[in-house]
């Protein structure tokens, strides 16, 4: 376990990509070996959390999307205008290295994806995550996501929550 300093920034080619290991082999390896790729061809963004050293202790991805209304649950997609879709932002990915597992970092890099998609001047109704397994249901839920009545792992937190818990 490490309680090293950590900052949050966008991907940089000096962060030392080749040590992260999660407990979950496809996302050290998009890490590792396609997050370059992603980020250059403007598929993906990718946010660490890094020690001094240039270590990466955890990392997650944005990308734009939309949502069917009709995939939302009635009384959310009520509240929309009547278009086919709304857009939103997809956290693709999500991930903690297991040095600094259980220290709330994956909470906190959630968090930082929210707020950032919540301030960002291109309009998104809200955050959507496919999570992995049940583990991750429980993660997002606890943190506030609500699950869509069709895709129980898909769920999505409107960003206009993010906004109005950010003021004053």
């Amino acid at each position: 376990m490490s309680r090293a300093p950590l900052r949050l920034a966008p991907l940089d080619a000096a962060f030392d990509r080749t040590h992260f290991c999660s407990d979950s082999e496809p996302l050290n390896r998009y890490l590792r070996e396609q997050v370059s790729q992603d980020a250059k061809r403007r598929i993906a963004a990718c946010f660490v959390a890094v020690t001094d050293e240039g270590r990466i202790a955890g990392y997650y991805t944005l990308a734009s999307t939309s949502v069917l209304l009709s995939e939302l649950p009635a009384a959310t997609g009520k509240k929309l205008p009547r278009y086919p879709s709304v857009p939103a932002v997809r956290m693709g990915r999500l991930a903690v290295d297991q040095a600094f597992m259980g220290q709330g970092l994956g909470g906190a890099l959630l968090a930082d994806a929210l707020l950032r998609a919540a301030r960002a001047e291109i309009a998104a109704f809200a955050m959507m995550v496919d999570a992995k397994d049940e583990k991750a249901v429980s993660f997002y839920q606890h943190h506030g996501f609500i699950s869509l009545p069709e895709s129980p792992r898909t769920l999505f937190l409107p960003l206009a929550t993010v906004q109005s818990s950010q003021k004053p």
